[in-house]
C-alpha cells in the first residue's frame, strides 16, 4: 500500500530499453511515487529542467551515449537528487566509479521488484534527510549559541557542563527551536570533537529500514540487501550519535537502543555476531516522553536511560529579547549571500517581528529573513515584505482580541500561522499536535488547501 509521502516524491527513470523503463515505472507506480521516463540523455536533461526529482534511476549505457557523463549534468539541474545507477554485474566497477562522481548507489541487473522498491525508499529518504540537515545548518546560523534569554543561557550553561561527560543527554523543545544545532555544539565541546557526528532522524526513515540504518545489515539478510551496510552506529564510533525525534522510535526498536546505550553492544541484521561501538548518544524530542510512557508508546526504562541530563530549549515566543538581534543577524547574512545592501527593518516591521507568535520558531524566522533579503528592493525591509501571515495588515488594523473571536476562528488563525511557517505538512501537523489526515480535513474546512504547506 503506497504511503502519502510517496505520492509527493518524484522519480525519473532513464534507460534506452523500453522494457526496463516500464518495469521500473510499474514498480514505482505501485508504491505511489510520481514518476517520469526518459530514453536518452537529451530527454533526461529536459525532464530535470521541467521539474525536480527526488531520485533518478540511470542506466550507464544509453545507446551510444554514456550515463556516466550524464551524472554531473543531472545533479546540476536537480541539486541534491539521489542518482541510482542501473548496471549489469559485469560493470560493477563502472558503477563504483559513478558513485565517486556523485551517484547515490547502484542497482545490479537482473533486479527484483522488491529491490527497486527498497532502493527507491532509501534514495528518497536520503534526499529528504539531506534537506532536513540543511535546515538544521540554516538554524545553526539563527541560534548562534548566544542569547539574552535567561532560560536559553541556563540551557547552554548546562550543555557546556555536561558536554565533557559521556552521559546521555535528552534535548527537549518544539520543532525548529535548534535542538539539532545544540546537539552538534555539545559534540564540538566534548572530548569526542575529533570523532564523527552521525545523525538518525527517527520519523524520516521508514520503520522497516530504521534498524538497518542504525545497526547495519549483511548482504542477503533481507530482500533488496544486495550489499553489506555498516549502519550509523558503526559510522559514529569514537564520536556521537544524534537521534532526532526519538519519541517516534518504534517500540520494536526501543529495547535494542536501550541495550546499546547501556552496554554499547548490537548486532547487524542477518549476522548474529555481537559487535561493540564506543558511541555517545544524544537525543532530541518535541513530544512529552513521560506522557508517551504512560500511554504505552515509549519504554519507561529507555526514558530514564535517555533522561540522565535533560536540556529544554524554549520556543522563540518565550525569548522575545532575542528576536530582533537574531532577525537582524540572519537578514544581514542572507543579504550578503545575495549581494544586497540591506541594513535593517522599518519600525513597523520591527514591531511586528517582536509581536509575532513564531509557531515555526528559529526555522520560521530563518525562512522569513531569507525571503526578505531576496525580495527587498531598498536598504530597509518594510512590513509587507516579511512574508508572514498578518504582516501585511498588521500596521493597518489592530489585532483582534481573542475574546472577540469564536473558538473556530481562533483555530483557523492558528492553523494559518503554523502553515505559513512550515513548508512540510507533516511538520505543521506535528506542531499542532494532530495527525496529517486531521490537518488535511481542517485545511479543506477553512479553505486553506492552496495556502501554506503542501508537502
Amino acid at each position: 500500500m503506497p504511503t502519502p509521502d510517496n505520492a509527493q516524491s518524484a522519480i525519473l527513470v532513464v534507460d534506452d530499453e523500453s522494457s526496463i523503463r516500464r518495469t521500473l515505472a510499474m514498480c514505482l507506480e505501485s508504491e505511489g511515487y510520481r514518476q517520469a521516463e526518459a530514453a536518452s540523455a537529451r530527454e533526461a536533461l529536459a525532464e530535470t529542467e521541467r521539474q525536480y526529482f527526488d531520485a533518478v534511476f540511470l542506466d550507464l549505457r544509453l545507446g551510444t551515449q554514456s550515463g556516466m557523463d550524464l551524472i554531473p549534468r543531472l545533479l546540476e539541474n536537480n541539486p541534491g537528487t539521489r542518482i541510482v545507477i542501473i548496471t549489469a554485474y559485469a560493470t560493477i566497477e563502472s558503477a563504483v566509479e559513478g558513485m565517486k562522481r556523485g551517484a547515490f548507489d547502484y542497482l545490479p541487473k537482473p533486479f527484483e521488484p522488491d529491490q527497486v522498491v527498497l532502493m527507491a525508499k532509501r534514495a528518497v529518504q536520503a534526499r529528504k534527510e539531506a534537506a532536513r540537515l540543511a535546515e538544521l545548518a540554516r538554524a545553526d546560523r539563527a541560534l548562534d549559541l548566544e542569547s539574552r534569554s535567561p532560560a536559553v543561557q541556563r540551557a547552554l550553561a548546562l550543555a557546556r557542563q555536561a558536554a565533557d561527560s559521556d552521559a546521555t543527554i535528552l534535548i527537549r523543545g518544539e520543532t525548529g527551536t535548534g535542538k539539532g544545532v545544540l546537539a552538534r555544539a555539545i559534540h564540538a565541546w566534548s572530548a569526542r570533537r575529533g570523532g564523527p557526528f552521525a545523525v538518525v532522524s527517527c520519523p524520516s526513515i521508514p520503520t522497516e529500514l530504521l534498524e538497518s540504518e542504525l545497526f547495519g545489515h549483511q548482504q542477503g539478510s533481507f530482500t533488496g540487501a544486495h550489499r553489506e551496510q555498516v549502519g550509523r552506529v558503526a559510522q559514529a564510533a569514537g564520536g556521537s550519535l544524534f537521534m532526532d525525534e526519538i519519541g517516534d522510535l518504534p517500540l520494536t526498536l526501543q529495547s535494542k537502543i536501550l541495550r546499546f546505550i547501556q552496554d554499547h553492544e548490537y548486532e547487524r541484521l542477518g549476522d548474529p555476531t555481537t559487535r561493540k561501538a564506543n558511541v555517545r548518544v544524544l537525543a532530541a524530542t518535541h513530544v512529552d516522553l513521560g506522557a508517551a510512557v504512560h500511554g504505552g508508546r515509549f519504554r519507561e526504562d529507555l526514558y530514564y536511560r535517555l533522561n540522565v541530563i535533560e536540556i529544554f530549549l524554549p520556543p522563540l515566543r518565550e525569548r522575545r529579547e532575542d528576536i530582533l538581534p537574531l532577525a537582524l543577524g540572519l537578514l544581514l547574512r542572507f543579504a550578503a549571500e545575495n549581494r544586497r545592501e540591506i541594513t535593517g527593518f522599518t519600525a513597523e516591521a520591527e514591531a511586528f517581528l517582536e509581536s509575532h507568535a513564531w509557531p515555526g520558531n528559529l526555522r520560521e524566522l530563518s525562512n522569513a529573513m531569507e525571503r526578505a533579503a531576496i525580495l527587498c528592493q531598498g536598504p530597509v525591509v518594510p512590513l509587507d515584505q516579511l512574508g508572514l501571515i498578518g504582516a501585511a495588515s498588521a500596521g493597518a488594523q489592530e489585532e483582534v482580541s481573542p475574546g472577540e473571536l469564536t473558538l473556530e476562528a481562533l483555530e483557523e488563525r492558528h492553523i494559518r500561522r503554523v502553515l505559513a511557517g512550515n513548508k512540510a505538512l507533516d511538520e505543521s501537523a506535528r506542531i499542532l499536535g494532530i495527525d496529517v489526515a486531521t490537518l488535511w480535513r481542517k485545511r479543506k474546512k477553512y479553505g486553506l488547501l492552496e495556502n501554506g504547506a503542501t508537502n
